[in-house]
């Protein structure tokens, strides 16, 4: 076997570290479906019937939505009652056995529950401990509540499509949402990695604004970084040009569509000089990049009236040839049917979403079916109480 053949069986990398979710909806199961995707054990803690996401949409069964059989997989489910002294009692003794807590409830509910980091690094003093809420906790909003669309709106990306479109409207997709579950998986390693070197926990924060504004402004940000800000003509600091260009959409061809990027100005030399250009070699917008960049527009505009001359498969057979980015547009649908299919043991077949991630000595992946609410209530109670006895009498 090689170094880096996979083997088979291997767990993940974060095998035997311990997750307890305190987390809702998506933003967080996310971010630990990730953590369990990648070997760690999950315990997620809900209410009595189940967290939202699992009538999110529809479902074959009344507590697995299609959303959940992906999101709550390879997770062990307790059903747990927070506001009695029994289920805090439970929520503490698990937290003694756990490496990482994660929770997106509002500071205030945290402190009232005594769940919030200083408490309960009482009980694991080397706790990793990952909070993740709307707006900053040193900030004068963090009590408010935060959604996807309020974070969205909060982090410029309205702005950015009434820039394109000519009104502010939001991502049809929960962007902020899965950004932010995102940036806390990768969090959650760093800090269980720093604690690996020094033996040391500590709390990890993620407000959703701060998160989704610095993804933002990454490429938006642009000439308004520097200080003064520097604005090309005829333009706004911010904004990324090409981005923003209301030309930036599929091109129709014979049969359908396709999106290809002459990215560099060869492709677009090679592009306009096939197409017939006599000027493919002069044209001062693909002199540079930066003059591809600034003229994004116009040369969007010119390749969409050249794509129709040819059928979908002439063009990617064509853009193979000369290096030029492209491929076939995929709908929601062609990318269900390329998933492969599993069996769940509450509701037979189902289609199972990728990792994020591919680890060639820990690959991880599926190994075990999203629970129902609560299924894990004995087995789980049962490893709290064994913790407290000796080995021999746990065996």
């Amino acid at each position: 076997m090689s170094e880096d053949e996979p083997r088979s069986g291997a767990p993940g990398p974060l095998h035997g570290v311990r997750v307890l979710d305190l987390t809702r909806v998506v933003m967080g199961p996310l971010a630990t479906q990730v953590l369990a995707d990648q070997g760690a054990d999950v315990i997620l803690v809900e209410a009595k019937g189940g967290d939202t996401n699992r009538v999110m949409g529809p479902g074959p069964h009344p507590q697995l939505s299609g959303i959940a059989l992906n999101l709550l997989r390879n997770k062990r489910s307790i059903d747990l009652d927070l506001k009695s002294d029994d289920g805090m009692a439970v929520l503490r003794s698990l937290v003694a056995t756990c490496d990482v807590v994660v929770s997106t409830m509002r500071p205030q509910v945290l402190t009232r529950l005594g769940l919030d980091y200083d408490s309960l690094r009482e009980i694991k003093p080397d706790l990793v401990y990952c909070q993740a809420q709307g707006f900053p906790l040193a900030g004068e909003r963090s009590e408010e509540p935060a959604y996807d669309d309020i974070i969205q709106a909060a982090s410029g990306v309205a702005d950015m499509v009434e820039r394109v479109f000519g009104r502010p409207a939001l991502l049809p997709t929960i962007f902020a949402d899965k950004v932010c579950g995102l940036v806390m998986a990768q969090a959650i390693c760093a800090a269980l990695f720093h604690r690996e070197r020094t033996g040391h926990g500590q709390h990890v924060e993620v407000p959703m604004q701060q998160a989704t504004s610095a993804f933002m402004l990454a490429e938006h940000g642009s000439g308004a970084i520097s200080e003064p800000p520097v604005v090309a003509e005829g333009r706004e600091a911010t904004g990324y040009p090409r981005v923003l260009s209301p030309e930036r959409r599929p091109h129709p061809t014979k049969d359908g569509y396709i999106h290809l990027f002459p990215y560099l100005p060869k492709h677009y030399r090679t592009l306009f000089s096939d197409g017939g250009a006599t000027d493919a070699d002069t044209d001062p917008r693909y002199t540079d990049m930066r003059s591809t960049l600034l003229n994004s527009d116009s040369l969007y505009r010119d390749v969409r009236a050249l794509t129709p001359t040819r059928t979908t498969d002439e063009w990617l057979e064509y853009c193979r040839t000369h290096g030029i980015p492209a491929t076939r547009v995929a709908s929601l649908q062609d990318l269900v049917d390329e998933l492969p299919l599993a069996s769940h043991p509450h509701v037979g077949a189902y289609r199972v979403i990728p990792q994020m991630a591919n680890f060639s000595r820990t690959p991880g992946g599926l190994r075990r079916p999203a629970p129902l609410a609560g299924e894990h209530n004995a087995e789980i109670l049962g490893e709290v109480a064994c913790r407290g006895e000796e080995a021999g009498e746990c065996a």
